[in-house]
């Protein structure tokens, strides 16, 4: 009985680790890996930009405008205040803007100056002076002024015409982009709405994969037969299948003994007469050959008497432990070893329905607690205000529709703007086109050796372009400066107070400014205990961080209570353990039957089959050849005729018998050998399978008696456990989710920051490039305008000459006094006039 005991809890302990060992796998949970819907987004379609002048256009106006950005004046201004505060502010605001007034004012004494500067020009020439007086007097450096202002128009024509050429540039890109201005702002704003639309549909796929978590458990507890009946064989497969292999490994054991047996009675009964019949013949030829030995005429017949005595049949084939051994298998076969291992593997299989049947009621109620967990979790979208997100899209696509009504419109001033640069940048190539001709035909028609009054006409027209240039820029350059101040003090100022601050978040700081909106607070707007900041809120989209950590929803919503499942765990624990999964236990082998194979063991270790082979042997070793000769030998020597003939007839009835042995009785015999050995090698093993049979089986009855409800239990909440860790794994992943990667807003910052580039790196950057071009073109036609005339009079056709004097040559200087003015009104030329050298 000790042992017995001690069997039993070695092999619960077996039984536990190689179940534990098995467990470990049981329960594949597959890794969620639902991708959320990304907002779809259109990149953009601006290629222009003037980063080629922005460097020195924002140092410009860096210089210009020193101050830092004035947050507390916008505070003020956007507050009011009566007619004294509003008096200080303005005088504020002129102090701060100094530098664009002074800007300004030279603007303006631009404006005015150049124009009456030009009259008086005009009018000076009209007179006669300012260079309009034809005639050049000739001095010892004139050539070295001429290659001077040469040298120095050259410059101020190419500085002007550099100048030109980014004017051509700045005004293609800004008008491109109020071209396409319209169509970025409405990608700007699909970009933005497909990103608010995109919030909702996350958290549905959130909620809809807890539908699917939901339904797939419930699919799982609806086959708690199939599966939890397949967990509890898994966990007696272990012990069963070797007893039932053993037991059908015996069965084929007892029947192939069986066949051995009937084959050997079958080849015995055939035997047997043939064998008897045998003897009997050859009993009566061995007294036929007495009877003659002992005739009185017979010759030296005495000498065969001892090898007759020989002659004999040995051999009467009788196994007694035959019939014990066909007995003992007899009563196996009856005991239907094959019946109780079908038996057993029928209980086996029989297992799912059984657990079907009796988990019926707690698989209902477990289905209630999931209904109750799903609208928990489906509860989420309910906390949220999504509302909100709907209240954003309406204004959005009041803004859309405004863009798509006023496009014709801005197509059109689209065309304008084109025009008027165009317009401005040809005038200004004009005056350039202008000082080019007469750089180039002054050089090329200029004879130095000529007299200023034979100058080629070539060289004479180069002249005329130097004085149209300056004409157009008279005429043109007091507008364009208009054109700049007024570009200027736009663009200037939307650069330095809103572009400029924005990249440094200086704007975002005035607008989280307490009180500065009335109403708008986001921590009172969302409930919140933390001070929550627009710039906190940009810079965390600016990173991409979920809408949960950017708008600290934590202080909310209290997810982790939300997707608590751990009271629902506890009723689904508690309803399946106080289900009892009744198995009925079965009897492997019964006692009756294990006596039978006992008994079936020893008759088949107790048979003598060395016996039996003795006997065959003994059968098949009959040789009467030999006294069959000795026979005719003796024959040979005998005189009485008669005698003779016996003794020759007796030795042929010997070989007659031992020719039937060797036909009919040796086949039979060779068969017996062959079933016999086959019996002795299948009952050499018999007693190793009964044992290895008896000892599985008794194990396995062991495991079925004291250890199966242990078993049904252990895997019973390892099933619900598998199916409660998907669960567990649904919510931290919903968890991670929600907190991680649903509405990551880099899209809406993004937006933010397409819209600041479209009015900031394009608009206000082309613009404020093209305003400085031109007034770069102004400030460069004042020395353009000073050195063209000067250069202008050394290539036109002068009508009078003048003397040169050289130094080597002195003579007393001819007194104009003496030169009557009559005669220079004429053009009528001096007296005395001396060529150059």
């Amino acid at each position: 009985m000790r042992s017995r005991m001690k069997g039993v809890f070695w092999s619960g302990v077996l039984l536990s680790l190689c179940t534990f060992v098995r467990g470990q796998p049981s329960c594949p949970i597959e890794a969620i890996r639902t991708e959320l819907q990304n907002p779809n987004e259109i990149p953009s379609q601006l290629t222009y930009n003037s980063a080629f002048m922005s460097p020195i256009v924002h140092s410009f106006l860096d210089s210009v405008q020193p101050n830092p950005f004035p947050k507390d004046l916008l505070v003020k201004i956007i507050k009011g205040g009566g007619t004294t505060q509003m008096q200080d502010t303005i005088k504020e605001v002129l102090r701060y803007e100094i530098g664009f007034l002074v800007c300004v004012a030279i603007g303006i004494l631009y404006i005015v100056l150049m124009p009456l500067i030009g009259l008086f020009f005009a009018c000076c020439r009209c007179c006669g002076n300012c260079g309009g007086r034809m005639h050049q007097k000739q001095t010892t450096n004139i050539h070295c002024k001429r290659r001077s202002f040469y040298g120095f128009t050259l410059l101020f024509t190419v500085l002007i015409l550099a100048g030109n050429v980014c004017m051509f540039l700045s005004s293609t890109y800004t008008s491109e982009t109020v071209r396409r201005g319209s169509t970025e702002i409405t990608y700007i704003l699909d970009n933005f709405k497909s990103y608010i639309t995109t919030v909702p549909k996350q958290i549905k796929q959130v909620t809809n994969e807890s539908s699917v978590t939901v339904n797939k458990v419930k699919h799982n507890l609806n086959e708690t037969g199939p599966l939890l009946g397949k967990l509890i064989q898994d966990g007696l497969k272990d012990p069963l299948n070797p007893a039932f292999n053993s037991i059908t490994e015996i069965a084929e054991v007892i029947n192939s003994t069986s066949t051995g047996l009937l084959q050997l009675n079958k080849t015995l009964d055939l035997l047997k007469p043939k064998v008897e019949a045998m003897q009997a013949n050859l009993s009566a030829v061995r007294q036929r050959i007495n009877n003659t030995l002992h005739m009185s005429d017979c010759v030296n017949c005495t000498s065969f008497q001892p090898e007759l005595d020989k002659l004999s049949l040995d051999g009467n084939l009788e196994f007694p432990d035959q019939n014990d051994l066909t007995s003992a298998v007899d009563k196996a076969i009856n005991a239907n070893v094959t019946g109780q291992a079908a038996k057993g593997k029928e209980f086996f299989e029989s297992i799912p329905e059984k657990v079907k049947n009796e988990t019926t009621s707690s698989v209902m109620v477990a289905l209630i607690e999931l209904d109750r967990l799903e609208q928990q979790i489906l509860g989420v979208t309910k906390d949220l205000p999504l509302d909100v997100l709907d209240n954003i899209l309406i204004p959005l696509t009041d803004v859309k529709n405004s863009i798509s009504k006023y496009s014709p419109e801005i197509e059109k001033s689209t065309n304008i703007s084109r025009a008027i640069g165009l317009i401005l940048s040809c005038l200004i190539l004009l005056v350039v086109i202008c000082n080019v001709l007469g750089l180039l035909l002054g050089a090329v028609g200029l004879n130095a050796k000529n007299n200023p009054t034979e100058r080629s006409g070539t060289s004479n027209c180069g002249g005329i372009f130097f004085m149209a240039g300056v004409g157009f820029s008279f005429l043109f350059s007091w507008i364009f400066m208009l054109v700049v101040l007024i570009l200027f003090i736009v663009g200037g100022n939307t650069y330095t107070l809103v572009c400029e601050p924005w990249q440094n978040k200086e704007i975002i700081q005035v607008i989280d400014t307490p009180g500065l909106i009335e109403g708008f607070d986001l921590s009172k707007i969302l409930n919140l205990t933390t001070n929550l900041t627009i710039a906190n809120v940009y810079s965390d989209c600016q990173n991409n961080k979920p809408l949960w950590t950017t708008l600290h929803l934590n202080e909310v919503f209290d997810l982790n209570n939300i997707l608590d499942i751990s009271k629902y765990e506890k009723e689904i624990y508690k309803i399946f353990e106080g289900t009892q999964i009744n198995i009925a236990n079965i009897t492997v082998l019964s006692p009756e039957v294990k006596s039978q194979l006992r008994n079936f063991s020893s008759s088949a270790s107790t048979m003598n089959f060395s016996n039996i082979i003795q006997q065959i042997n003994d059968v098949s070793g009959t040789n009467l050849s030999s006294a069959a000769e000795s026979l005719d030998d003796l024959a040979g020597k005998q005189k009485n005729t008669n005698i003779t003939e016996q003794l020759r007839g007796e030795a042929k009835d010997l070989r007659d018998i031992q020719t039937d042995i060797t036909s009919n009785i040796m086949p039979l015999l060779l068969k017996l050998n062959a079933t016999i050995k086959n019996l002795s090698a299948v009952a050499s093993q018999i007693n190793a399978t009964v044992e290895n049979v008896l000892q599985k089986v008794g194990f396995a009855q062991d495991i079925l008696n004291y250890n199966i409800s242990q078993i049904v239990k252990t895997e019973s909440m390892s099933f619900i456990d598998c199916q409660l860790k998907i669960f567990v794994a649904y919510v931290q992943w919903a968890n991670q989710t929600i907190t991680e990667r649903v509405g990551r807003c880099g899209p809406a910052a993004a937006a933010i920051d397409r819209s600041v580039d479209l009015l900031c790196k394009h608009l206000v950057g082309s613009l404020n490039a093209f305003w400085f071009s031109l007034g770069w073109c102004m400030i460069f036609l004042i020395p353009s305008i000073i050195f063209s005339v000067k250069l202008a009079k050394y290539y036109r056709r002068m009508k009078y000459s003048d003397v040169y004097e050289n130094i080597n040559f002195r003579m007393n200087p001819f007194p104009k006094a003496h030169i009557k003015p009559e005669l220079l009104e004429n053009e009528k030329p001096p007296p005395f006039t001396y060529a150059q050298n």
